[in-house]
C-alpha cells in the first residue's frame, strides 16, 4: 500500500475479492499456486519468474508497508526482500512452521513486523522462540451462519488444485456409485472450469455447484473432503465428514519425512484430537472411504460425535471479529 495526500492506494497479488475491495490486482494468485514437491520443482521456472517480477514491481512502486497473507513458499522469500528494502512488513496467517522446517522462525523474526495467526495454538508455539505475535482468531468465523434444516444431500469437496482433484475426484465419483438413491452436490473451486471436474465424474446423481463451499456445506448431511481450510470451514457449518487426501507418491515420502503433526486436518490439529476421520494416500480407497462415509450418515452414532466434537472446536476458536481485531491492528502499526 501506498498513501498519498492521506489517501490510501492498494496495489497486490491476489485475487478477485481483492480486486471488489478496490485493490489494483497485478498478478492473479490462481497463476501462482502449485502444491507438492515435485509439481513445485517442475514449475520452478515460472516461480522463480514471479518472484523477480514481484520484487521488480515492489521496487518500482515503492510502498510504505506490505501486507503478506498466507502463502509461505512464496512470502517469506518477498519478506527477506522487503526488509532489505527496508519496507515494513505485516504476515496476516502465519506459516505452519509448527508443523515443518521449524527453523523457519528466525527468519520470520528477523524479518517480519507484525505476525498475526489465527489458530489458538499458534501463539504459544511462537512464544517458546520469544516472538511476541498477535492472536485474532479465525475469520471464518464471521462468515458462518448454520442453516440446521438437513437439505438431504452429502457434499463433494475435491479440492481446488489440479493434482488434488484428479487423484481424489475420481474415489469420490466410485463411492457415489454405492449410494445410487442418494443424492451429492460437488462445490466447484471457482479457479476451476467445470469441464475438468465432468471429465472426472460419471454418476448421474452428482450435481456440480458454483455457489461456493458454504452454500454447499450449509444444510449438508455429511460432506467427503479434501485436506486443507475445507475441512474447518465443514466443521464450522456442523456437517460430519470424512478428510480426503492424496497427492504424488514422491511427494507423499518426502512429505512424511519432514512434517512433524499427528494429524493433516485443521479440525483435528485444533482438537488434538482425531475427531474425524482421515484417509491419506493408500488407505484413501473406494473399500474405507465407502465405510466411513457409512458411519456418518444421519443420525449415526459417529454423526453424532462429530457434531458434539465441532461445539468445543467453536469455543477453542473464540468469537467473531477476526478481521475487525486484524484491520485495527494493522491500524495501530501505520
Amino acid at each position: 500500500m501506498n498513501a498519498l495526500d492521506n489517501t490510501l492506494e492498494f496495489r497486490g497479488w491476489g485475487g478477485d475479492l481483492m480486486s471488489e475491495q478496490g485493490v489494483d490486482v497485478v498478478k492473479h494468485y490462481r497463476d501462482l499456486a502449485f502444491m507438492g514437491f515435485i509439481e513445485v520443482l517442475m514449475n520452478l521456472k515460472t516461480i522463480l519468474g514471479n518472484l523477480k517480477r514481484c520484487k521488480e514491481d515492489i521496487s518500482l512502486y515503492r510502498p510504505d508497508y506490505v501486507i503478506l497473507v498466507d502463502y509461505p513458499g512464496f512470502n517469506l522469500r518477498i519478506a527477506e526482500f522487503l526488509k532489505q528494502e527496508g519496507i515494513p512488513v505485516v504476515y496476516y496467517i502465519s506459516p505452519q512452521v509448527w508443523a515443518w522446517k521449524k527453523n523457519r522462525v528466525h527468519k520470520i523474526k528477523r524479518d517480519v513486523d507484525l505476525m498475526m495467526t489465527i489458530l489458538p495454538f499458534e501463539a504459544d508455539f511462537y512464544k517458546d522462540y520469544d516472538f511476541d505475535v498477535t492472536y485474532v482468531g479465525h475469520p471464518m468465523l464471521d462468515a458462518i451462519s448454520v442453516d440446521t434444516e438437513s437439505k438431504n444431500y452429502i457434499a463433494l469437496l475435491p479440492g481446488s488444485r489440479k493434482q488434488e482433484i484428479e487423484k481424489i475426484l475420481p474415489v469420490m465419483n466410485q463411492v457415489v456409485k454405492r449410494f445410487p438413491d442418494q443424492d451429492f452436490v460437488l462445490g466447484m473451486a471457482p479457479s476451476r472450469k467445470r469441464s475438468e471436474y465432468e471429465a472426472l465424474i460419471d454418476s448421474p446423481n452428482i450435481s456440480l455447484s458454483e455457489e461456493g463451499t458454504s452454500t454447499v456445506l450449509n444444510g449438508a448431511d455429511a460432506a467427503l473432503v479434501t485436506s486443507g481450510t475445507a475441512t474447518l470451514e465443514t466443521a464450522l457449518y456442523e456437517v460430519p465428514q470424512v478428510v480426503c487426501y492424496k497427492g504424488s507418491y514422491i511427494s507423499y515420502l518426502i512429505a512424511k519425512s519432514v512434517v512433524d503433526i499427528k494429524y493433516i486436518s485443521l479440525v483435528n490439529l485444533i482438537m488434538d484430537d482425531e475427531l474425524v476421520k482421515e484417509l491419506i494416500q493408500g488407505d484413501l480407497n473406494v473399500e474405507n472411504l465407502h465405510k466411513h462415509l457409512l458411519k456418518i450418515m444421519p443420525n449415526s452414532a459417529g454423526s453424532i460425535a462429530q457434531k458434539q466434537g465441532y461445539k468445543e472446536l467453536k469455543q477453542k476458536l473464540g468469537g467473531v471479529g477476526a478481521s475487525k481485531r486484524a484491520a485495527q491492528r494493522i491500524l495501530e502499526l501505520f
